[in-house]
């Protein structure tokens, strides 16, 4: 997901609009994270009844007022508005924890494009992976809630972080990067007591196995 957006500026959804201008802003905000991708337009009827739904549902699940500890989900606005005033007036019905990419920005243009969004309101949901979890998710956040992002996480298959102590999870990432090293460190292993077990059952049987290698000794 970091990729997608990796050269790109995103910003706040605050008073001053900050900006994420530089990598590591990008990596430390969308990475390990479950990305919502906001098609819609302030001149959609629809868009403005299903904004204040989707508001409520991210801030249910990132909003310290509501849980202990926010999850991991980022909200980003894809402006598909016909003026910057369009969509500074539709952004005061987002939370102010959402982002979103500059109307003069043309990587809106090529997000829609990329994603083959046909229709609006459409809450594209990505994996970390920046794969396609969910194609419009707006139904499904109707019908369920916040219940809605536990199956997502679940899917996903992401690490989290909010439920497991600091050294739990260094140890889970460490674990992972090592994973394949040790694989390959047992295979070898393995491989040499085959070849050992094999060599000594040839020589004790006095077989042409053992001779080849007694004679290779």
């Amino acid at each position: 997901m970091v990729d997608l957006f990796i050269d790109r500026v995103l910003l706040k959804n605050n008073k001053d609009q900050d900006e994420l201008d530089t990598e590591r802003e990008i990596i430390m905000r969308l990475q390990n994270r479950i990305l919502m991708l906001f098609f819609a337009s302030a001149t959609c009827e629809t868009c403005r009844q299903f904004a204040p739904t989707l508001s409520d549902f991210y801030k249910q699940l990132t909003d310290e007022f509501y849980v202990d500890r926010a999850a991991q989900l980022v909200l980003l606005y894809i402006s598909l508005d016909q003026s910057e005033e369009e969509q500074e007036g539709f952004l005061k019905e987002l939370p102010k924890r959402c982002l979103f990419l500059a109307y003069e920005d043309p990587y809106r243009r090529c997000l829609e494009a990329m994603f083959n969004v046909e229709e609006v309101p459409t809450v594209l949901v990505l994996r970390p992976d920046c794969s396609i979890l969910i194609p419009n998710a707006v139904d499904e956040i109707l019908r369920l809630g916040t219940d809605c992002y536990h199956n997502w996480q679940e899917a996903a298959e992401l690490i989290d972080r909010n439920f497991m102590n600091k050294e739990d999870f260094e140890e889970k990432s460490m674990r992972s990067f090592s994973d394949p090293v040790r694989r390959l460190k047992y295979k070898v292993e393995d491989e040499k007591k085959k070849k050992k077990k094999k060599k000594r059952k040839g020589w004790g049987g006095g077989g042409d196995e053992g001779v080849e290698a007694d004679g290779g000794d």
